[in-house]
């Protein structure tokens, strides 16, 4: 019997708070990681502020799985932490990532503290290599790209290339971003990050 792979998440939260209560925001954040420690399935998590002196920050807490994800979040110690900072923190953005979701992330140049898993790994996930992240988006992509070229020289062959080109990126760009790249990246997680095939790990 083969074993399902599963997939981690990575949950990258916006927040906002008055720079001179710098101490107090990062006190608030060691706790809140304290306590995702304690629950199955945490693998790390790390805060970084914008710029020295700026409102801006941002916190990144990665899971093994949706699952274990949803028991940290939906726990009472995590609801009684952030009412904890009412009045302190305004939460102003929510992303989850997984697989290579993430590549266009902004980058954010100034580190004020990473803490680790319990096995001492980084907490945010290693990207990919840069030649497998093409491969993968060409695979997504060539399918794509190829029915939407046979549909329109078949039923709209007469419309200026402009506007076909046009329509085409108008309906493929969503396709690739919220249906066909999630999709595929999970399906290659695996070779992606360098893990055995899910067909060569069977159970013992």
């Amino acid at each position: 019997m083969t074993m399902t792979q599963a997939v981690p998440v990575t949950v990258a939260v916006a927040r906002r708070a008055d720079p001179a209560r710098t101490g107090e925001m990062v006190a608030w954040m060691r706790a809140g990681t304290a306590l995702a420690e304690s629950f199955p399935g945490f693998l790390g998590a790390g805060f970084v502020q914008s710029a020295p002196g700026s409102p801006e920050w941002h916190v990144m807490y990665r899971f093994a799985d949706d699952e274990t994800l949803r028991r940290w979040e939906e726990s009472p110690q995590r609801h009684w932490w952030l009412s904890s900072a009412q009045g302190i923190v305004e939460h102003t953005r929510v992303e989850r990532r997984t697989g290579i979701e993430g590549w266009f992330d902004p980058p954010v140049d100034h580190v004020v503290e990473t803490i680790t898993g319990a096995e001492g790994a980084p907490a945010g996930p290693t990207s990919p290599p840069r030649w497998k992240q093409a491969v993968t988006i060409w695979l997504a992509f060539f399918p794509l790209s190829l029915t939407a070229t046979l549909l329109t020289a078949r039923f709209i062959a007469d419309v200026p290339l402009a506007v076909r080109t046009l329509l085409m990126t108008l309906c493929l760009t969503p396709l690739m971003t919220y249906l066909v790249l999630p999709r595929i990246t999970r399906v290659l997680h695996w070779w992606l990050h360098g893990h055995p095939a899910p067909w060569r790990r069977v159970a013992r």
